[in-house]
């Protein structure tokens, strides 16, 4: 689908009344949230009995309340009520809440402004499951990728028009008299009406299921949403993970306000500056991640982010310990700093990790969630996104109560990301097994796949290959969209340093018969057992690695695997190690370091597959060898 196609959704009747309706829904939050924010940090003599270091943290906590409990049952009134009429209805509570939102800001009333905030939760929990399922209802296969994208990006430029709108307007005065109160609350009403307004235009979109009976105990639909979730044990840990870095942003966030006033000595703008720079940041790291992954789903990508998020937050107390704050800057007097460059400079970096650590892990979420539960499994997210940052505002709430600055603040969570990283990927070693090989190819090696798609996407294939080096089986890994069980030669299994990596990597170690007859029948019922389950088995039938560049005659055992388990054979080439360090080309492999200098190329070629009938090992080696080609 061309970009000129996807922008021509936005003249859509079917489209751009609800892509409007959802901008003006996000951009409310944003204005009513960062106003109120802004105003208690900056004017707390306003607001009776709040303590302006905590209620940021406390604001959030109450915003995120209802998503927590009533995700899972606006999940299902989603799919009962005509969505069209559900939204109406929905933009209709929203101008209601602003009204009362208003008369907190105009009165100064800290209770109803709280009472606002939680209720403008409960707005966008109702709004949230509308939103994923309208789109597929209206928009064809080849319109959904872009519609998405045009909705998350106008979502992004919401929150930071709305950031912009309430940080400016709630401290403006007028005759000496601060008026920006009143101002912001009669700017949410406005908005509220005109998101009324524009849903009008929204087509009916009818029930899915209008005949569902709705549980309305949101403790027991949540906690079956969370057990659902719970039976695929890798996609529950990256719900996980992902939860947690909900739980870094919404801590970076929330302490913007008291981080820019009391410790770099900012004003409202700079507030707004660091909240740009963040968003920016996230940008950044999401649009590179398609390049870094190879356009597959690189869950290498992971602990890189991970790394670079510890990194930066640590570094980030470092850049900001010890500023002293004085009379309070716009964004000229704080740019005029050079130290506050080095600030910015963590935020946007810290920010970009976390675009590598998440993009990769809502791929993963999506892609290896059965279709028929997708959908629960994403309000199991956003209940857990939820859970985690409550969590996080009340450590925010608990730390600063305790005497800690906002940099301590940073350095503690920084520092929980890492025990959290090192938690997560030691239950599921795939993360960092992907990540030590993604290194490997973009640092000694550049890796060119062809015709990587005839890998199959889902269910069991056997994979083979020719066998050039002791690396074969992470580039292979690296290459693969999807995890890979390898069969090898039990003595490279062995290999010190190594052993321990294929062991976490689930390889099968196979012997010849006249060596280990025990472990070869081990290892046939093990490649049976994983093609059972539904996975990708590649196996060398050369049975060796290369002496001397050419493939070795292929051995029977991958004729006697699919004679076992009927399954489809992919038929792969790797091109460019011969001659490598892992290479025998000269001698013994790793013994003579720097042979083929760093960034060498390489080439993975990916044959048609061949049903199991019509493999066989002879016809595997001359494909497998035409391949290859004359590059070795």
């Amino acid at each position: 689908m061309s970009q000129h196609s996807q922008f021509r959704l936005l003249g859509a009747r079917r489209f751009a009344p609800f892509f409007w309706t959802q901008f003006l829904g996000a951009m409310n939050d944003n204005v009513f949230k960062v106003a109120f924010t802004s105003l208690v940090t900056y004017h707390t003599a306003l607001f009776e009995g709040v303590d302006a270091r905590s209620a940021a943290f406390l604001i959030s906590a109450i915003f995120i309340a209802p998503f927590v409990l009533f995700s899972a049952t606006s999940g299902q009134i989603a799919d009962k009520i005509e969505k069209s009429r559900l939204i109406r209805l929905v933009k209709s509570l929203e101008i209601a809440i602003m009204v009362l939102g208003c008369a907190g800001f105009a009165w100064h009333s800290a209770t109803l402004l709280y009472t606002g905030t939680f209720l403008m939760g409960l707005h966008s929990t109702l709004f949230g499951p509308v939103k994923f399922a309208y789109l597929p209802q209206h928009l064809d296969e080849t319109e959904l990728v872009g519609g998405n994208g045009l909705v998350e990006m106008g979502t992004f430029v919401a929150i930071l028009i709305g950031t912009l709108i309430g940080g400016e307007m709630a401290g403006l005065e007028q005759g000496g008299k601060l008026m920006g109160p009143l101002y912001v609350g009669i700017a949410c009403i406005a908005i509220a009406v005109a998101g009324r307004v524009v849903s009008g235009g929204v087509p009916v979109s009818p029930a899915p299921q209008p005949d569902l009976r709705i549980n309305w105990n949101p403790f027991t639909e949540t906690w079956r949403n969370l057990m659902l979730a719970r039976e695929n044990r890798t996609v529950f840990l990256s719900l996980l993970g992902i939860s947690w870095l909900w739980f870094l942003g919404a801590t970076f966030l929330t302490s913007f306000f008291s981080f820019a006033k009391d410790v770099l000595g900012g004003d409202q703008n700079v507030v707004t500056l660091l909240l740009a720079v963040f968003s920016i940041g996230i940008g950044i790291g999401s649009l590179l991640c398609e390049r870094l992954s190879g356009r597959h789903v690189e869950i290498g990508l992971v602990p890189f982010g991970s790394i670079g998020m510890t990194l930066f937050a640590v570094d980030l107390y470092f850049a900001s310990h010890g500023q002293a704050s004085g009379t309070l800057t716009g964004i000229g007097g704080f740019l005029a700093e050079p130290r506050h460059w080095r600030v910015l400079a963590d935020l946007l970096l810290l920010a970009m990790f976390g675009g590598f650590y998440s993009v990769p892990l809502y791929a993963l979420i999506q892609s290896r969630s059965a279709p028929t539960h997708r959908a629960r499994i994403i309000a199991a997210n956003n209940i857990l996104n939820s859970f985690f940052m409550i969590g996080a505002s009340l450590l925010g709430v608990a730390l600063t109560q305790a005497g800690f600055s906002i940099p301590e603040l940073f350095l503690v969570v920084g520092l929980l990301n890492a025990l959290v990283a090192i938690y997560i990927y030691s239950l599921v070693p795939e993360f960092l097994l992907r990540f030590v090989a993604w290194i490997l190819v973009h640092t000694v090696y550049r890796l060119r796949r062809v015709n990587a798609e005839r890998i199959p996407a889902d269910g069991p294939a056997v994979l083979v290959c020719n066998h050039v080096s002791f690396a074969d089986a992470v580039v292979l890994m690296a290459a693969s969209p999807r995890p890979v069980r390898f069969v090898m030669d039990h003595r490279i299994f062995k290999v010190p340093l190594m052993s321990s990596f294929f062991r976490h990597a689930r390889a099968i170690p196979i012997a010849p018969a006249h060596e280990d007859p025990a472990l070869l029948a081990k290892a046939y019922d093990d490649v049976a057992a994983a093609l059972q389950d539904g996975d990708l088995v590649c196996i060398f039938p050369e049975g060796k690695i290369t002496a001397n560049g050419e493939i070795n005659p292929f051995k029977q055992g991958v004729q006697q695997i699919i004679q076992r388990t009927p399954v489809t054979v992919v038929p792969m080439a790797l091109r460019g190690l011969w001659g490598s360090f892992f290479s025998r080309k000269g001698g013994a492999a790793m013994t003579r370091p720097f042979r083929r200098g760093i960034l060498s190329r390489l080439e993975l070629v990916v044959g048609e597959p061949v049903p199991p009938e019509s493999a066989t090992p002879e016809g595997l080696q001359q494909m497998v060898t035409s391949l290859r080609g004359e590059w070795r």
